[in-house]
């Protein structure tokens, strides 16, 4: 049985369709709640690395003096154990802080359904093989990646946002972008009131309603998108032949 360690920085967020992934690869999910205090367990008995999204910055290490081992451990991760991970927003952002590149705010955030397309090398990358050459992806950050991290390749780009996925060789790929969300995620925004007035101070009054009613349509879509490039990690990694 493979194992998968998740980091997890915010109550009521998971790895959302990934679930089903992993239940379907025969891997279990380990959570730890890192801004509860839990503490990062032993690498070497995993097989996956997934981070997730978050409100926090990667620069906040005084507020969250947790992230400095969690940079770490992505670090080891990714460059010394060269094993497979996924991260996402905030998963993204720390492991191109990571790996040496510099986080900050946006001049644009981005919240909502976008447009992301993928770059020359995204177009030749065995982990983005058989994607269409721009998606629909849902958004929700207000900080961005300045720059690639050393030996990271961008595979996507949007008008806002230049680096909305990296690749570390095959092994690592992460997504500015949530591409875990599932209409069941949007469901339960409903009633945490925090995520709602986050939505609305951003995109205004009824931006919950409206994100819905424009998201659900290209759930099945992002879905096949998602798939494919999770297919590809697995493939390129030899976790599935």
């Amino acid at each position: 049985m493979k194992r998968a360690l998740i980091f997890q920085h915010m109550d009521h967020d998971h790895p959302g369709r990934f679930l089903d992934f992993f239940s379907e690869d025969g891997i279990v999910p380990e959570m730890v709640r890192l801004w509860e205090g839990q503490a990062i367990p032993s690498l070497a008995v995993f097989d996956f690395l997934f981070v997730l999204g978050g409100a926090q910055d990667t620069w906040q290490e005084e507020q969250h003096p947790w992230m400095v081992a969690e940079k770490a451990a992505i670090r080891e991760w990714v460059w010394d154990r060269a094993k497979p991970y996924f991260g996402v927003c905030l998963g993204h952002q720390l492991l191109c802080d990571a790996l040496g590149s510099e986080i900050g705010l946006t001049e644009n955030p981005e919240v909502g359904v976008f447009d992301v397309s993928l770059t020359d090398d995204g177009k030749s990358h065995k982990l983005f093989s058989g994607l269409a050459p721009t998606n629909k992806v849902m958004q929700w950050h207000w900080a961005e990646a300045k720059r690639a991290p050393p030996g990271a390749q961008i595979l996507a780009t949007s008008e806002r946002s230049a680096i909305q996925t990296i690749a570390v060789d095959s092994h690592a790929i992460s997504t500015q972008f949530h591409c875990e969300f599932t209409p069941q995620t949007m469901a339960a925004w409903s009633s945490l009131p925090g995520y709602i007035a986050s939505l609305e101070r951003q995109n205004g009054a009824g931006a919950y309603r409206n994100l819905v009613n424009d998201a659900t349509p290209l759930m099945p879509e992002m879905a096949r998108m998602t798939r494919q490039v999770y297919d590809n990690l697995m493939v390129a990694t030899g976790f599935r032949k």
